[in-house]
């Protein structure tokens, strides 16, 4: 599954969320996220702003369901309106992720700053300018920002965070993260694209017995596949995957990168013509059948640079997981949930 095809706006838009301090928020009655609070408590009882339940635990700090909807209406602003038409599940699964990345990125900020890291000079001017030129020109994104009650000085304030986090992580990670000729060499004679047919059954937001209730029906399908029923068949009456189920299930000549790892792992490695077996994802239950797998046609000088950068940036992720993953470990970091 493509990550940008699914993962929610609004979580996208936490990405530059901005890192609160370490004392606990309260919603003060009036604010619009006092009142984004109550609206969304009518589907999800524990959101109630008197309730402020903590999601999230470390050793010197809490993440609160308080300070999450106050990130939310900080950074989305009126498009909060989009919550209001979710399910329960919906709504759990992006709080919860929500509080996690929060925390997250309390964590290596406080790194950030221990360390002494300093955004670059004008790297702050060049963002904003980018956002800018994003949004037609300046003026069009300060428009943008009022029509849906964003904070200017908010933006700035989160994209100085993230620059300055970025350039703290880009100091500690380089030496793990660099990439040598045999590297390129090795990924140039690999499969570059693939081809797959797949079955999804959500559990994203669903609470462990509907989970059970997924496994069920997923080993369900897989052994009707076993039996030689037709996959595309399936996939259009089963799938929940909205950005292929019609097809068939079909994603054709995705590249390494594209998906997320489990899937992109099954995706790559499964010989052509067999069907994977279940595969979990964040998204929940996968049956992929591989279709199709092609490699580069072009000469390696031609594509030295092109494999190069995408060999950092997978490098990049998996080095950060594991980075991040650690300062959790020390922080004593545990989410709570609803």
């Amino acid at each position: 599954m493509k990550k940008l095809l699914v993962l929610s706006s609004v979580l996208a838009v936490l990405a530059v969320g901005c890192t609160r301090k370490a004392e606990n928020i309260s919603l003060k009655e009036g604010t619009p996220a006092y009142q984004l609070a109550k609206d969304l408590s009518v589907k999800v009882p524990s959101l109630d702003p008197a309730a402020n339940n903590v999601l999230v635990r470390a050793k010197n700090f809490e993440i609160t369901t308080a300070e999450v909807i106050q990130t939310i209406q900080d950074n989305v602003g009126s498009r909060t309106a989009q919550l209001k038409d979710m399910d329960a599940g919906q709504l759990k699964s992006i709080v919860e992720r929500s509080a996690v990345q929060l925390g997250e990125k309390r964590l290596l900020l406080g790194e950030a700053l221990k360390a002494k890291a300093v955004v670059p000079p004008g790297d702050l001017d060049k963002a904003l300018k980018a956002e800018y030129d994003r949004a037609g020109g300046e003026q069009g994104f300060l428009n943008a920002l009022k029509t849906n009650g964003i904070s200017i000085d908010h933006v700035k304030k989160s994209l100085e965070e993230q620059l300055l986090t970025n350039s703290f992580l880009e100091g500690t990670l380089a030496k793990e993260t660099q990439i040598k000729p045999e590297d390129v060499e090795k990924a140039y004679g690999e499969d570059k694209t693939a081809s797959v047919r797949h079955i999804l059954l959500l559990t994203q937001g669903k609470n462990e017995q509907e989970k059970t209730e997924a496994r069920k029906k997923i080993e369900d399908i897989l052994a009707k596949i076993k039996a030689g029923e037709d996959f595309a068949a399936l996939a259009k009456q089963f799938s929940e995957d909205p950005g292929s189920k019609d097809n068939g299930g079909l994603y054709q000549d995705f590249a390494r990168g594209a998906m997320v790892k489990p899937f992109e792992d099954a995706a790559f490695s499964v010989p052509v013509g067999q069907i994977s077996g279940i595969v979990e994802t964040t998204y929940g239950y996968h049956i992929l059948q591989i279709v199709d797998r092609k490699k580069e046609t072009r000469p390696l000088n031609e594509v030295r640079s092109e494999i190069e950068a995408r060999l950092k940036k997978s490098r990049q992720v998996d080095t950060f997981s594991t980075y991040v993953t650690k300062l959790k470990e020390k922080a004593g970091f545990k989410t709570v949930g609803f």
